[in-house]
């Protein structure tokens, strides 16, 4: 038996609540309305409305079980279109259409055709790996390579070890711009001054 619910006036684009319609045609009620709750359209939120409604008249008016029924159909037809304007660049006129839509839902009751996921069995809890028995190893020694991934140890560069050795402060200081500006004491092109 086919029971249905109405939405009208549905303030979205008919192009917009078909998407989601179509993907939902067949599915059973309760699939559905998962669906519905994770995809990310705003338009679900409207059909999972119709199809809830379409539910309830069929578990209320028709004594149908809730489990049994399937969508059906879902259509979605255009409804009236709001016509606003706005304003645009000299003077002109720029149209915008505020789209509704007509959402109808049938669902059908089909007993046993409702195929429920079958569900995993627990699993067997697992005994606890034995840990292994800790060998001891010799120290490592300072002229050993590092074990890490197959890399050598880092050499410290030349100039880092030269920079290590460096105690005297009194060398100078690398040069400055100041100093810099001073060794071109020509004027530059540009604005005279």
């Amino acid at each position: 038996m086919e029971v249905q619910a109405q939405a009208k006036w549905v303030r979205t684009a008919p192009r917009k609540v078909k998407l989601v319609a179509d993907a939902l045609r067949g599915m059973p009620v309760g699939e559905a309305l998962t669906y519905c709750k994770f995809i990310p359209r705003a338009s679900a939120r409207d059909i999972a409305k119709v199809i809830r409604s379409a539910q309830a008249n069929a578990e209320h008016n028709f004594n149908l079980a809730k489990d049994d029924l399937v969508v059906k159909d879902i259509r979605v037809e255009s409804g009236p279109t709001l016509k606003r304007a706005r304003p645009r660049a000299m003077g002109r006129y720029f149209s915008i259409f505020k789209r509704t839509s007509h959402i109808t839902a049938v669902v059908e009751d089909r007993p046993g055709a409702v195929r429920r996921r079958p569900v995993a069995p627990p699993r067997a809890a697992r005994p606890a790996p034995a840990p292994a028995p800790a060998a001891q190893s010799p120290a490592p020694e300072a002229d050993a390579p590092a074990a890490g991934r197959g890399r050598a140890a880092r050499q410290p560069s030349a100039a880092k070890a030269e920079r290590e050795t460096r105690t005297d402060k009194t060398e100078k200081p690398p040069a400055t711009r100041a100093a810099k500006k001073t060794d071109s004491d020509q004027p530059k092109k540009g604005k005279k001054k």
